[in-house]
């Protein structure tokens, strides 16, 4: 797949520096050692030394990952007194701050936030709530963000030859207007930062422009005023809403029932109005349509943080490797 391809290049020509948190992972360690063996970024992984030499038997590249165990390390100390700092204005105190610099998700966060690391992963084995509530607490938001959000990278089958971001997928349940246009806003960045790809929005609904008078669902309203919405802030940004989703994607569509839309049927970011059909809809392109689903990919983070499916492989995991590496590597989360 020529996008996947064109984003590992560009992690291993910065060689960035990626920590896996689950290091007690049959899959997470195969990914580790591949993705050292390749080149593909520096690899740390946190979990105990026993545990990764059992698991890494027979893999080259075991010897290029470096392994930090929270328990033992010299620098769980020095973590646990700056997570204090961090968090002594919410009532974090001496022994919980050391308590969650032991934990494996915390070690790896704070190995980015603290630059000894460039980007972390983790959610094979944690949840998403876990995961996310993490990265918000030890890495923080990025200073210009007001929500977090998570998107899809979808490399779909043909005829579609272009990479597509769906948006949120993961993460935002049932975003209002201002949280809408962020996330469109993010989206679209994200996605010519990892493909550089000119990004088209389309602001999905089960309405075209009016084809659905909007005082008949206060979702049309949303859409409507998020789309308004990025016209403000981002007025260079090729966006259209609210489009069903042919419309969005298909000329001939968006000819007959949105001529004359600014992104003319073309739309590579597509955002759902809420949680339910961005997940559903990511999986139906997944399961039905041959779509490759990369993600959910976080973005919003001061530095790159991302999270797996806990039904993910181990090539699921080398693929989030290079994306984190490439966002990183971007300026990007």
């Amino acid at each position: 797949m020529e996008v996947l391809d064109r984003i590992a290049r560009t992690c291993r020509a910065a060689a960035p520096r990626i920590v896996l948190s689950e290091g007690g992972d049959v899959r997470v360690v195969e990914a580790a050692c591949r993705a050292a063996a390749d080149g593909l970024a520096r690899i740390s992984i946190v979990g105990t030394r026993d545990r990764f030499e059992e698991l890494s038997k027979g893999h080259a590249g075991a010897d290029r990952v470096e392994v930090f165990d929270p328990a033992t390390s010299d620098l769980t100390p020095r973590y646990a007194d700056a997570y204090l700092e961090l968090r002594r204005h919410k009532g974090m105190d001496a022994t919980r701050a050391r308590e969650t610099m032991e934990t494996r998700l915390g070690f790896a966060a704070m190995m980015v936030r603290s630059g000894d690391a460039d980007g972390t992963i983790g959610g094979a084995v944690a949840t998403t709530a876990d995961t996310v509530r993490t990265a918000l607490q030890v890495i923080g938001k990025a200073p210009d963000t007001d929500v977090v959000s998570s998107y899809f990278l979808m490399v779909l089958a043909e005829p579609f030859s272009h990479p597509v971001i769906f948006a949120d997928c993961g993460l935002v349940i049932e975003p209002d207007a201002g949280e809408l246009a962020s996330i469109a806003i993010a989206s679209s960045r994200s996605l010519n930062a990892l493909t550089g790809e000119t990004p088209r929005v389309g602001m999905l609904s089960f309405s075209t422009k009016g084809s659905v008078p909007a005082k008949a669902h206060p979702s049309l309203q949303r859409i409507q005023e998020a789309t308004r919405l990025v016209q403000s802030r981002a007025p260079d940004l090729p966006i259209d809403g609210e489009l069903q989703f042919d419309a969005a994607i298909l000329p001939e569509i968006a000819a007959k029932k949105a001529p004359g839309s600014p992104i003319g049927g073309q739309a590579n970011v597509l955002i759902f109005p809420d949680l339910n059909a961005g997940n559903i809809g990511y999986k139906i392109a997944q399961r039905l349509g041959g779509a490759v689903a990369l993600g959910p990919i976080l973005q919003g983070l001061a530095k790159p943080a991302n999270d797996l499916s806990r039904g993910c492989s181990a090539e699921d995991i080398y693929r989030m490797i290079a994306i984190t590496g490439a966002q990183a590597v971007a300026g990007t989360s």
